[in-house]
């Protein structure tokens, strides 16, 4: 039995919190239903000081994780049938992201002074987007804001799961290049010099290989800081390229063109496009604002285009699936699950289809390209790093030949 941190609400709407035991979080929420609360946050207490530990080295904004919980508390609480408002004052005493705290109780204040759920989320757009408020107001305008908010709940851990998934396979081979890396630096800065003032101290003539290695710590001991200046000077320049929109243009039609990544870019915003268009559909918002949407998140400016293409084609009458083929960026099964979604009158659910699919590829593709990564990694490292220790072996060798 383990023990669990529950926060939960009564259904006059009383905050209660305490601790409890159970086999899993789905036993603690069936004892707190028998009990007549409402469950709205379960945490084991080992992942409570897990995340405590991490928060104090975190700074205080708001992240998906935040939204996430916030958007999947507040669809319970309202789907128990409390109120928008009081929904909100529970919320903002349990939010533990203190900003995040902040624009909860902002929200609440406006909603008290007359504006819609809506109105007073996009008072804060850099927490919550265009398509998180609009699909609020499609929600609220229909009069099925719980749904709304089980759909943005289901769309955000999709986001984050995905998101997560490239990040944690990154880890590895992130960590044993920086390894790597910080071997072969500490090699060029203090091993190397020593072995170079013992040659230099004998008057050895030093082999071509050790004659390089040397050459090249010299280089890094003393001109560091050239190596970081063209690096940032890089950074700086590809920033200022991309001010400008038609050169971005160009940079992210080169982006679509590299052999593997391209490849790899197309399939993350085609699942992209469609999990966000799908579950915009679903949650009654129109077709034509929804593509407009979907063209914001896309992060791709010739994606972005291609959609802004299928909007004004659309509204001439034309179907998305044949607008798309015209475009041709779009992979060609997806164009065609479209294309049937429209036949069937089904384009939502297909497109949700679609999302899951490309989803799943990506993992796929991701998970193999990281496969051949590693091995290379350690390869090329290694070729250096053995490259460095023979050449030093080769000039010790040496060290045989000096007459006595």
């Amino acid at each position: 039995m383990a023990q669990y941190l529950y926060k939960a609400a009564t259904l006059d709407g009383q905050t209660v919190e305490g601790f409890m035991e159970g086999r899993d979080e789905e036993n603690i929420v069936q004892n707190l239903h028998r009990l007549g609360y409402i469950p709205i946050r379960i945490t084991s207490t080992q992942e409570k000081r897990a995340s405590l530990r991490l928060s104090s080295f975190l700074p205080k904004r708001v992240g998906l994780k935040n939204l996430l919980t916030f958007t999947q508390e507040l669809s319970t609480l309202i789907s128990a049938g409390l109120p928008l408002d009081r929904s909100l004052s529970i919320l903002g005493s349990l939010t533990e992201n203190e900003r995040l705290r902040e624009i909860v109780k902002d929200v609440l204040k406006r909603i008290e002074g007359g504006n819609s759920l809506a109105e007073a989320l996009g008072n804060h757009p850099r927490i919550f987007s265009k398509l998180y408020v609009n699909m609020v107001k499609a929600g609220e305008s229909g009069g099925f804001l719980e749904a709304i908010l089980s759909r943005l709940t289901l769309y955000l851990q999709n986001t984050k799961e995905i998101r997560d998934y490239l990040i944690s396979v990154m880890i590895y081979p992130v960590i044993l290049t920086m390894v790597s890396g910080a071997s072969i630096v500490i090699l060029a800065t203090f091993v190397i010099p020593r072995f170079a003032r013992i040659f230099s101290d004998m008057g050895q003539t030093i082999p071509l290989p050790t004659q390089i290695v040397l050459s090249l710590s010299h280089l890094v001991i003393n001109y560091w800081w050239v190596g970081l200046g063209i690096m940032i000077a890089i950074y700086l320049g590809l920033r200022a390229y991309n001010q400008n929109e038609a050169r971005r243009l160009k940079w992210d039609h080169f982006k679509l063109k590299w052999m593997a990544v391209g490849e790899l870019i197309k399939k993350i915003e085609v699942a992209r496009f469609s999990r966000t268009l799908g579950t915009l559909l679903q949650s009654g918002v129109s077709i034509l604002p929804a593509l407009n949407l979907v063209k914001e998140v896309s992060q791709n400016r010739v994606i972005s285009r291609s959609i802004n293409h299928v909007h004004d084609r659309l509204r001439e009458g034309k179907a998305i699936s044949k607008s798309l083929e015209e475009e041709a960026v779009f992979p060609p099964l997806a164009v065609h699950m479209i294309g049937v979604g429209e036949e069937t009158g089904r384009l939502d659910e297909m497109l949700i289809k679609i999302a899951e699919t490309y989803e799943e590829n990506v993992r796929n593709t991701v998970k193999r390209v990281v496969s051949l990564l590693e091995p290379l990694i350690i390869v090329v490292m290694g070729a250096v790093v053995g490259f460095i220790v023979i050449s030093m072996l080769l000039a010790i060798f040496s060290i045989n030949e000096i007459p006595f």
